[in-house]
């Protein structure tokens, strides 16, 4: 018989005491054991016995053996727990695990799910400034660890963007953002102003959430788009506060069953919220591979088709929290939803984002879920939507939560594909050289203000075929950097870089070698 998923309880910890160095499992279990108590502070005991499934969402922090089976074990409940399971990287992961967890409470495969995530990168860092690693207590780890994960600092792998040094997320954002300005024909300060509004809106989010790094402070919009000294530009064009923070000491937990268990456990009915629908797939993880910079499909199918097995519509949704790890995520899925993307009448987080809120590795959106939980509980509105997002605009997953159940059974089928292969994108050159057009760029930043490396997608004039490339010159660079006026769509040359198979370089004027 099929049965009726429903959320029982949520938890969030947050350890600003960067020197109590608890370890991410620790967290993880402190969050669990406010979900128990959130859904049955009578019983808990009891309830926390039921448990056969633990989903773990990977933690930056540190490298576990075997994550979810050391939480079963301090649980007490690794006899029961037939369903085990360690996330990939990535912020779609909440979502993910979520909507998997709910779909085998939905066929009777298990009875009470557990899903669980949260790092301690700001204990962590700590540590290694003061030369404590591994910090003392912290489980053994299953490799050395002799440096804090940074996700700037990740290895680019063998591959296109590696030889041209771009393909983390620094980099492939402000690429999204450049081409979805010029798309929209937004002048460049009309395009900081809006980011720094959205941002300044989000902060203001953020300053009022218990569970938020960064609770009763709130930044305004000159101070997040006005590059500083504290606030100097990373890859343009976003400044320091338009980007993720890291470096929080967060976790959470969520735990579901089924109305029938529901009731046999005797959890209140106030208590419950329904999984009403979720969906999530991906774009090419290699960004070269896709459509083009000013659209995202993974994001706009996984919201539309999450909508549409929810049998819910974007205008009867009273709660929103889009993943915003760079402002140009939560523009994207606003733009799907024929939202506005700032001054709106619903706000596009609840939490306030990655900058402001934290940037919890791939766990953030799980707090988003527990917030809508909370939201949804308190009788402020019927229905919310989470977005989660994860690589460089790669892996999506939405999730529909209502105060009511669905009406029919949950849909237990896949609606999309792992991966999107119905899409045309532009072949690439193997060596491009010749006239060309910017498609999109963006400019890497040193720590003092200067510019580092131009990063130019670009369009051969003869063929259309799509290349990538850095600045060929320092004039080139110095253009790209200045911000003056638009470089989408700008012409120029491409030539092969001698020294580097494979490696594209980009002018505004003709090298005298072509």
């Amino acid at each position: 018989m099929a049965e009726v998923p429903v959320v029982i309880g949520v938890g969030d910890v947050k350890n600003r005491n960067i020197n109590n160095v608890k370890e991410p499992a620790t967290l993880m279990l402190e969050a669990i054991g406010i979900a128990l108590k959130d859904a049955s502070s009578s019983s808990t005991s009891d309830l926390k016995s039921e448990i056969d499934s633990i989903d773990v969402v990977k933690t930056w922090t540190w490298p576990y053996p075997d994550l979810p089976g050391l939480l079963s074990e301090k649980l007490g409940v690794q006899d029961s727990v037939k369903w085990k399971r360690y996330s990939e990287h990535g912020g779609n992961q909440p979502g993910k695990l979520f909507d998997e967890a709910a779909k085998r409470i939905a066929k009777g495969e298990c009875k009470v799910a557990v899903i669980t995530g949260g790092e301690a990168l700001a204990s962590l860092s700590a540590c290694a400034a003061a030369k404590k690693l591994p910090p003392p207590g912290w489980t053994t780890p299953s490799s050395a660890v002799d440096s804090v994960f940074t996700p700037t600092g990740r290895d680019l792998g063998n591959n296109l963007g590696a030889i041209h040094k771009i393909g983390a997320p620094i980099h492939v954002y402000p690429l999204y953002e450049n081409a979805f300005r010029a798309h929209r024909g937004q002048s460049l300060k009309a395009n900081n102003e809006e980011s720094a509004k959205l941002y300044a809106e989000f902060s203001k989010v953020a300053s009022t959430q218990e569970f938020a790094w960064s609770q009763g402070k709130s930044n305004d919009e000159k101070t997040i788009g006005t590059v500083s000294e504290k606030n100097r530009m990373i890859c343009y064009p976003y400044p320091l506060l338009m980007n993720a923070f890291n470096t929080v000491n967060l976790a959470s937990a969520i735990i579901l069953t089924s109305v029938s268990h529901a009731k046999h456990l005797s959890i209140p009915q106030s208590s419950w919220i329904y999984p009403l629908g979720g969906a999530g797939t991906s774009d090419s993880s290699e960004f070269w591979h896709r459509p083009n910079f000013h659209s995202s499909p993974s994001i706009e199918r996984s919201l539309s088709t999450a909508l549409d097995v929810s049998k819910t519509s974007a205008s009867e949704l009273d709660f929103i929290d889009i993943y915003s790890c760079f402002p140009i995520v939560p523009k994207l899925a606003a733009t799907a939803l024929s939202l506005p993307i700032v001054g709106g009448p619903k706000p596009l987080t609840l939490l306030g984002g990655l900058t402001s809120f934290g940037g919890a590795g791939n766990n953030y959106s799980m707090h988003a879920l527990t917030e809508m939980t909370r939201q949804l509980r308190s009788g402020k509105g019927k229905k919310g939507l989470v977005l989660c997002n994860g690589g460089v605009l790669s892996y999506q997953y939405v999730i529909v939560l209502g105060t009511e159940p669905r009406g029919r059974k949950y849909q237990v089928e896949d609606a999309l594909p792992e991966v999107l292969h119905d899409i045309e994108v532009p072949e690439l050159a193997k060596e491009a050289q010749g006239k060309c057009v910017v498609e999109t760029y963006t400019v890497e930043f040193n720590r003092d203000g200067s510019p580092l490396r131009g990063h130019v997608v670009g369009r051969l004039k003869s063929d259309n075929k799509r290349f990538l490339a850095n600045h060929g010159d320092e004039s080139t660079l110095g253009q790209m950097a200045e911000g003056a006026g638009e470089i989408v769509g700008k012409s120029g040359w491409v030539w092969q870089d001698k020294k580097t198979k494979g490696k594209g370089l980009f002018a505004f004027d003709k090298p005298a070698r072509l």
